[in-house]
Order: structure tokens, then C-alpha cells, then sequence
């Protein structure tokens, strides 16, 4: 399908109309039990399910690769000197404690009046919103940006986090209850293990232990890379031909056997199958061009429309903003046109959109 089409680089091309009711404001009930959308990449056709049917989809001798980043809650809400409020959001907190220390952690910023270096802010209970004995200490890097330091030595950054922070919903999940205990389980799959992430690979919210059983009995094997996941996921594109955006640049690891298994599946004929974009970044970006392994460092694989992909044979994603890398990138996967169908279709039957929303197996 994707050859039939002539490929445009307009990012007007990328956008669709999408009712507000449409915006999933709390997950499923249950992991599950969201809508499946399977989408044939060589026929156009579709097939509309639950994501618990997903094992039907797959056979023997595929490969699963998930995103094991974990979400911290990065929120933070403190309160200056003057009695102003502020609002943090950290950047980077999977960075190491001897980097933090010399640069802090980098931020954005939420406050009526701009902050000043070396001002102290008092961390405030993220239910009560009563002022803490805990501070952070502002200052400004080289190139402006906000950047906070811990004064008490006995802290760590996910010390801090865990006790007063909040985790980051998406800003278009607006709903009247502020962000709890239970979204810090389910912002959250069932897989992560690494903490670092301030946004979720939200592709992985659908899977169960139980279904991840199911798939290794078949004889699926499933293997893992880890993407901190950042705040450059919401940002808008601020530019009208898709080449000239600047992709943001995320923290990722790919353990050796990850490598290896992806190698190895391909050599045998066997389907590399992932599980949201993150990890068709780092296939895409990282594992098809690195020649050692493990790897640490940065990704900023950018894919577009025109893209040849390399490792992934099928992807298994939500349902993404207009006019964003994410809607480019399955764009670039499976065709603009058949994307926009298949998101027209899913608009008709009423399916849930973005990061708590259901689910599409592109294959």
C-alpha cells in the first residue's frame, strides 16, 4: 500500500479531525480489554477486536520487543520565598547523581514571575499542598534553562520524586481529579523496571503478565530496550515541512542478548514486532546502525514518510496526536493514506485516542 502513494512533506497532511469525547481520560477497566484495531499493511484491510485477542496475531519464531523504561512522578509543586507558587517539571531524572551534582536537573517551568539563580524554593505535599523542610535551589544554565540543585546531601532525586512528586499526565487528559496513586500504576506497564521516564511508552499499557505468558508458550520470545521516555513526545511540530523539525533526543540502552535476538530473528525469517514507537526508534535508530553492544546513549532517530525501515516488521501502537513525529512515523510504516483511513474508521466506531486510549497492531 505504502508504494501506491506519492509521499508529502507538508505537515498539513498529517492532521485529522478527532471529536474531544474521543480523548481517553481514564484507562480501561482492565489492561485488556481495550480496543484492538489490527491494520494489513498489504491489503488495507481491518479487523476490529479486544487486546486480549492480540495472541492470535502471532506465531512462532517472533520476536516482542517492549520499552522497559519506568515513569517517575516528575511533577513537582514548591513555593517560593515570596509565597509564589511554582510548578516543576524534571527533564532528566534518570541523569547520574555525580552529573546532577555538578549541573542539577534541568526543568521547566510553570510561575507567574521568572525565577532567579540561587533562589530557594520549598517543596510543597503534593495532596495538602502544605510547604515541606525540603528545598531545592534554583539556577540557570549557559543557555537560560532552569535547573535545580539538592541542598540535603541525604537526598536522591527519586527519593524526592517518589515522596513529593505527582506523576506527569499528558496535558490533554484534563479531568477534575489531579493525578494519584492509581495513575502511577497504570501510567505505568506492567513490564517497567527502569526509572528515568517522564512520559509513558504508552503502546505497552494494553499487556498483561498473562498475555506475555501466553505469548512464550507459543513460542514468541521476548526481549526488552529501555527509552527514557521525554517531555519532547508532547510537543507540538512547529514547522510545515516535516524534514526541517530537529527530532528531541532520549536517553536508551540495548542490552547485548536484545541485539543479538533481533539479529538472530532476522536471519531465520522470523517478524521483529514492537511495541510503540520508542522502540521502533531505538530498533530503527540504534540497533540497525550500531556495531557493539551494550549501548548507552542518546537516540534521536527521526522517521518520516519516505523511510525504509530496516528490523521492524509490525508495531503495535496507540492511536497518536495530528500533526505529530509519532503520527509521521506510523505514517512512514504503513502509508499516509491508509493511517488516516484506519483513523477515519476508528473515529466512526467510537474507538479511545491517545495515551489511555486503545490499540492498533499495524502488520
Amino acid at each position: 500500500m505504502r508504494g501506491e502513494e506519492e509521499i508529502t512533506y507538508d505537515i498539513q497532511d498529517y492532521d485529522y479531525e478527532l471529536p474531544e469525547e474521543l480523548i481517553a481520560l481514564e484507562p480501561s477497566e482492565h489492561r485488556d480489554e481495550s480496543r484492538l484495531l489490527v491494520l494489513h499493511r498489504s491489503t488495507g484491510g481491518m479487523e476490529h477486536t479486544v487486546f486480549k485477542e492480540v495472541v492470535r496475531y502471532f506465531r512462532p519464531g517472533d520476536l516482542l520487543v517492549l520499552n522497559d523504561t519506568k515513569v517517575v512522578p516528575a511533577r513537582l509543586y514548591g513555593q517560593k520565598e515570596t509565597g509564589g507558587r511554582v510548578e516543576l517539571l524534571l527533564l532528566d531524572p534518570f541523569i547520574s547523581p555525580e552529573i546532577a551534582k555538578e549541573r542539577g536537573y534541568e526543568c521547566l517551568v510553570k510561575t507567574s514571575k521568572p525565577l532567579k539563580p540561587g533562589m530557594v524554593i520549598k517543596l510543597l505535599e503534593p495532596i495538602k499542598g502544605n510547604p515541606t523542610n525540603q528545598e531545592v535551589i534554583v539556577q540557570l544554565s549557559m543557555e537560560g534553562r532552569v535547573r535545580i540543585k539538592l541542598p540535603n546531601t541525604t537526598w536522591n532525586i527519586m527519593e524526592l520524586l517518589e515522596k513529593y512528586g505527582e506523576v506527569p499526565l499528558p496535558p490533554y487528559i484534563r479531568r477534575s481529579k489531579i493525578p494519584g496513586l492509581y495513575d502511577r500504576d497504570r501510567y505505568q506497564t506492567v513490564y517497567a523496571r527502569h526509572p528515568g521516564a517522564i512520559a509513558a511508552p504508552t503502546a505497552g499499557f494494553h499487556f498483561t503478565e498473562e498475555i506475555l505468558d501466553r505469548l512464550k508458550q507459543l513460542g514468541v520470545r521476548v526481549v526488552f530496550v529501555t527509552l527514557h521516555v521525554g517531555y519532547g513526545t508532547f510537543e507540538p511540530m512547529k514547522v510545515e515541512d516535516v524534514r526541517e523539525h530537529k527530532m528531541h533526543s532520549e536517553w536508551c540502552e540495548v542490552s547485548e542478548d536484545t541485539a543479538r535476538s533481533v539479529e538472530e530473528t532476522k536471519r531465520l525469517g522470523g517478524r521483529v514486532i514492537a511495541v510503540g514507537t520508542t522502540v521502533v526508534r531505538v530498533l530503527e535508530g540504534i540497533v540497525s546502525q550500531c556495531k557493539s553492544f551494550p549501548y548507552q546513549g542518546f537516540c534521536d532517530c527521526y522517521i518520516v514518510p519516505g523511510y525504509e525501515f530496516k528490523i521492524v516488521d509490525a508495531m503495535i501502537t496507540n492511536f497518536h496526536l495530528p500533526k505529530s513525529t509519532l503520527v509521521l512515523l506510523v505514517s512512514a510504516f504503513a502509508g499516509r493514506k491508509l493511517i488516516l483511513t484506519a483513523y477515519r474508521e476508528a473515529i466512526a466506531r467510537r474507538y479511545k485516542f491517545y495515551s489511555y486510549g486503545d490499540a492498533m497492531f499495524i502488520i
